[in-house]
């Protein structure tokens, strides 16, 4: 994985800066696994994008207004983006924070970010996620229940 190893509290000319944990309203700790770990001794890039994908999807299940094997609409992702600052390491746990960055009628923008040890991220990046029905695969609005518990997420980035 190629990675920006710069200090901590830093940011080059141009580059963004890490997110802070205290900025997210929700949080989800994830183990990391031996598995997650390539040959280079840190948890591969592709694996960052397996954890934004479960804290997304946790907090969906988690209150109710997606149930991944039936739901009729449901969220499709359409565009995700990753900045890694240092690198993961096994065996110490993540913590992802997730919160909505912009919440269309059929889409929604999720901020996530990962922490480990610090209060500023490891990683940071966004999910897009736009509502379809399941049969058809066209976009919808996002259903009531479902933009109330994204509402809850809302925070406008720093």
């Amino acid at each position: 994985m190629a990675e920006a190893h710069g200090a901590r509290g830093t940011s080059a000319p141009g580059r963004e800066a890490p997110f802070v944990l205290k900025d997210f309203p929700h949080s989800l700790p994830i183990s990391t696994r031996w598995a997650d770990v390539d040959v280079y001794g840190h948890v591969n890039n592709v694996v960052y994008y397996s954890y934004f994908d479960t804290v997304v999807n946790e907090y969906l299940i988690a209150r109710g207004v997606l149930d991944p094997q039936t739901s009729p609409i449901i969220g499709l992702v359409v565009e995700t983006r990753c900045t890694y600052f240092r690198s993961l390491t096994f065996p110490a746990p993540v913590m992802a924070a997730l919160r909505v960055a912009k919440l269309g009628s059929s889409s929604v923008r999720y901020d996530i970010a990962l922490f480990q040890g610090d209060e500023e991220a490891v990683a940071q990046g966004h999910f897009v996620h736009v509502y379809v029905d399941r049969a058809s695969q066209r976009p919808v609005p996002i259903p009531d229940p479902v933009r109330a518990v994204l509402q809850a997420l809302v925070r406008t980035p720093a």
